[in-house]
């Protein structure tokens, strides 16, 4: 067993011991962000282990990945929407300089963000942000959780 989750994302989220994993999609696993200063954040992580970028996948897994990103996005959308009238859209991208393996991040923007960073892209907030306790995910983020959650089952139904 990985004692912790973030050592090792995939294999804990194909273990079932990954607590950021909101559902299993077809090509991979919708989780919630660690951080949370845009609130509803989330990443689609492939679903087998050593696969670093998207030309890694067979075509049909490819299309996969990319139609589960588009539903996790929608979802985001709709939860965000429900849950905050400031919400203005969802930002998605696939970038993999960080992380060793293919994710999308899925961002959800809003009204309410600062002037400098609302038009720009999510990576140009400030660094104290990305650690800063009150950001961290936790209960504090069960409502959002199960409305994501929600608008995933409802959009897979």
């Amino acid at each position: 067993m990985i004692d912790n989750w973030r050592k090792d994302r995939i294999e804990t989220a194909l273990k079932g011991e990954n607590p950021t994993v909101l559902r299993r999609l077809t090509a991979g696993f919708a989780v919630i962000g660690d951080v949370q200063f845009l609130p509803g954040y989330s990443v689609l992580l492939v679903d087998q282990p050593g696969v670093r970028r998207l030309s890694d996948l067979p075509r049909g897994r490819r299309l996969a990945f990319l139609a589960d990103m588009e539903q996790l996005g929608e979802a985001v959308e709709r939860a965000c929407g429900r849950l905050d009238p400031a919400f203005r859209r969802v930002n998605l991208e696939i970038l993999g300089n960080k992380d060793p393996f293919l994710h999308a991040h899925v961002w959800p923007r809003f009204e309410w963000e600062p002037a400098d960073v609302v038009g720009a892209p999510v990576w140009l907030y400030p660094r104290a942000q990305w650690s800063e306790e009150k950001f961290r995910l936790g209960p504090q983020h069960d409502v959002l959780r199960e409305a994501i959650s929600s608008e995933l089952d409802q959009l897979r139904a």
